[in-house]
């Protein structure tokens, strides 16, 4: 069933991308999923039911809107810190504890903090996910955690797991 799963989303993508219904370009389309299925379907989702749950998209939807605001923000607070004749950082690296299961919601939240301006994930070992961070402003773990992670953990959990 993922196979199947991941041939139908490989192959609706690349009509988004090419956005053309030709005969050459679904051949082409249709060929380049099959060998990408072929390939990679073994490392596909295997609970592949999730993608079925509309309530999930919404959950997407409204985690890029959180996401691209959070992203505009701290493109903010690093310009101020740029352009501040003091230039306030006080950069360091960061021990976050994942409330995340999945391997593929701990990605995207890596990605998503790498993303942002002004931080950098470093690496995931266990639970744990160690974040580099312009401006530490909390030593405290639970604060520090709720500010660079918590903003998108809780959107993750609804979209993956």
């Amino acid at each position: 069933m993922r196979y199947i799963t991941l041939f139908i989303i490989l192959f609706l993508f690349w009509l988004l991308i090419t956005f053309q219904l030709t005969p050459a370009n679904l051949i082409v389309g249709g060929v380049s999923a099959l060998i990408a299925t072929l390939f990679f379907g073994r490392y596909f989702v295997e609970n592949v039911r999730k993608f079925f749950q509309p309530a999930r998209y919404l959950w997407l939807i409204i985690y890029l809107f959180i996401f691209i605001w959070e992203c505009l923000k701290a493109n903010f607070d690093v310009a101020y810190r740029v352009i501040h004749p003091a230039m306030p950082i006080k950069p360091g690296i960061v021990k976050v504890r994942l409330n995340l299961e999945t391997q593929i919601a701990r990605t995207f939240l890596a990605m998503s903090i790498t993303m942002t301006p002004g931080t950098i994930a470093v690496d995931i070992i266990d639970d744990y996910i160690y974040i580099h961070w312009i401006y530490i402003s909390s030593t405290d773990p639970e604060i520090y955690s709720r500010k660079v992670s918590g903003r998108f953990e809780k959107y993750l959990k609804k979209i993956f797991e």
